[in-house]
């Protein structure tokens, strides 16, 4: 590449201009002006996905303004940016799509990793099986910024740095993409903490004889001990119970049971209205059924004019290791009152009836669960995964999903 990035012709012509007396001053000369002012003019790309971007935003505010970087022309098409600053946490299924950004972008291009989620990964570094472990294993990184999330002004300094590295750049350093992070994913919290462990030993043994001998010196000496604050006794403050909103629990129970008779209280050894009493009028209505009646209780719910349980709030799943039980939330839009549902589905034919047809939202709802847990739902009108990517092995809310491609275990 000729001035920083720039066509064969280009270099070409400057090799031609050097032959000349003064031609190496004047090709210098060019080169400058040309860093000085691509640096001074950095476009970045419109991109944020987590709290870094709030950050940024800010840096690009008034009270920071990183226009007097001449950055401030942020273009929200690849083809009009120079720059990206990775601004959040960067999932597997957009690791395609910010390639694709970049290779769009114009040479020369750069790239910021803001904050430690695109660094490393973040707090997701540990049991992750979504979050990229650091943007530069997708795209070459000029300059790291580290923080959760970092200040503006960490950004601006960040900035002014890719601008020194810009300045440089001309046919003697000229520009080129850099390369990816391969390294494999390693165990850092242990790896540190061993590290710390040797150096407190060795700490240890250095002053071990200092320590003999102040004893030595110092037969009656004693270490001060902190005076503890006496703790400040506050009255107790009574809670309000919440105003009970709809029909009541007991009422809602003996409307099912009279049509669905197997229908119990989760946890519960009987399904009497004196345990509902004992369990207070706060406790959601939560109910375990059958699989039998799995879509014909939801239709009755919805369909029956006094419960009028006509809205689905979500449609999930729990892993106890020996089953599944797919969870359904229930609300009367009418009158207040809700429950919860639950259907035990057995893990070697993990399969329950849609009741997409019932709640058109249970659609998504049902893919959600299929996608993390594995569960499919018969006769769904789109039975794909929602959130990863067809070729992803398994199902990472599944207690026993394992991947050592993509999750470190945490250690502690």
């Amino acid at each position: 590449m000729g001035v920083g990035g720039a066509s064969n012709l280009t270099e070409q012509v400057a090799a031609i201009i050097d032959r000349y007396p003064g031609g190496v001053k004047m090709v210098d000369s060019i080169e400058f002006l040309v860093s000085w002012a691509r640096a001074n003019s950095m476009w970045p790309l419109v991109y944020g996905t987590a709290c870094c971007a709030m950050e940024m935003m800010a840096a690009g505010s008034s009270r920071h303004d990183w226009a007097r970087f001449g950055v401030e022309v942020a273009r929200a098409t690849p083809r009009q940016a120079d720059l990206i600053v990775l601004a959040g946490t960067i999932v597997e299924k957009m690791g395609k799509n910010l390639v694709t950004l970049y290779e769009q972008m114009p040479a020369p291009k750069y790239v910021i990793a803001m904050g430690s989620c695109a660094i490393s990964g973040g707090p997701f570094y540990y049991d992750a099986y979504s979050v990229i472990k650091g943007g530069d294993r997708l795209i070459p990184v000029d300059v790291y910024v580290p923080g959760c999330p970092p200040r503006p002004e960490a950004l601006l300094y960040g900035i002014m740095e890719l601008q020194a590295k810009v300045r440089k750049e001309g046919r003697r350093n000229p520009w080129k993409i850099g390369d990816l992070l391969t390294t494999p994913f390693v165990d850092t919290h242990s790896k540190a903490k061993d590290d710390w462990t040797i150096l407190e030993n060795n700490k240890d043994r250095e002053q071990q004889a200092a320590r003999e001998q102040f004893k030595i010196e110092n037969p009656d000496f004693k270490p001060a001990k902190a005076v503890r604050l006496k703790k400040e006794k506050f009255e107790a403050v009574k809670r309000s119970k919440n105003p009970v909103r709809g029909i009541s629990n007991g009422e809602v129970l003996q409307q099912i049971q009279k049509k669905f008779p197997e229908v119990t209280i989760f946890e519960q050894e009987n399904s009497s209205s004196e345990t509902l009493e004992e369990l207070g009028s706060e406790y959601i209505l939560d109910l375990e059924i059958p699989q039998k009646n799995y879509t014909d209780l939801i239709q009755f719910l919805k369909d029956d004019e006094a419960l009028g349980l006509d809205l689905l709030l979500q449609l999930s799943a729990i892993d106890w290791k020996d089953h599944f039980d797919v969870l359904v939330h229930l609300l009367s839009t009418r009158d207040g009152h809700k429950l919860f549902l639950r259907c035990r589905v057995a893990k070697d034919a993990a399969e329950i009836d849609t009741i997409s047809h019932i709640f058109k939202g249970a659609e998504w709802h049902e893919r959600e669960v299929y996608d993390l847990f594995g569960i499919e739902f018969r006769n769904h009108p789109d039975m794909r995964r929602i959130f990863l990517n067809n070729d992803f092995p398994g199902h990472p809310l599944c207690k026993d999903f394992e991947d050592s491609e993509r999750v470190v275990k945490r250690p502690y």
